[in-house]
């Protein structure tokens, strides 16, 4: 089974060797180790790992900042560490797309349950938004197909239901999707018109 990718964010460096014991303990494998939340964001966009686990006090870019560009990228999901529980805090962390908040001290057997969860969320954000996409992509391209049936019915005096076959049927015969052939419908259209 792959171990998952897990990059430190802590700019004191005991805390993040004992962090890399814990997580190597649990069976993470540690492929980043930064003192900063700049660091943290550009060494995720490079290494691409499964998830981050951050301090909130970082210097350049504290570790909520970090958070919010890492998850507007959709990079890895992240799990903050802080010292500091102060409300203002969780709900900038909160805001900033954080899936896992650890007040320290925290035990070893804290930091499983907030990975796991924080890449279970992540997951089901990832999957949430391809749906969205797939849902948007369907609806253009009915609307497209919609579009280019009202033209065949329209110039060549088809039924609806005959325009629908002879657009599915083009594009049977020519191995392109019923989008691809009702954006050529359409262009055609809008060229002999111009």
């Amino acid at each position: 089974m792959e171990r998952t990718r897990v990059i430190i964010a802590d700019d004191e460096s005991l805390i993040r060797m004992d962090l890399r014991e814990m997580l190597t303990n649990l069976g993470y494998l540690v492929v980043g180790e930064v003192a900063d939340g700049r660091s943290a964001v550009n060494q995720t966009r490079e290494l691409r790992p499964d998830v981050v686990v951050m301090d909130i006090k970082m210097p350049d870019m504290d570790g909520i900042e970090a958070a919010k560009v890492l998850t507007e990228e959709r990079l890895a999901p992240v799990v903050l560490l802080s010292a500091y529980s102060q409300r203002d805090l969780v709900e900038r962390a909160r805001q900033a797309g954080v899936v896992a908040y650890l007040v320290k001290p925290y035990r070893e057997e804290d930091l499983t349950p907030a990975i796991e969860v924080a890449l279970a969320r992540f997951r089901e954000f990832r999957d949430l938004e391809k749906q969205v996409a797939d849902l948007q992509s369907a609806l253009e391209t009915r609307k497209l197909v919609d579009r280019a049936k009202g033209i065949l019915m329209d110039k060549q005096g088809l039924t609806e239901a005959d325009s629908f076959r002879k657009i599915q049927k083009m594009s049977m015969d020519t191995r392109k999707s019923m989008r691809e052939v009702a954006e050529a419908i359409i262009l055609a259209h809008q060229v002999g018109q111009g």
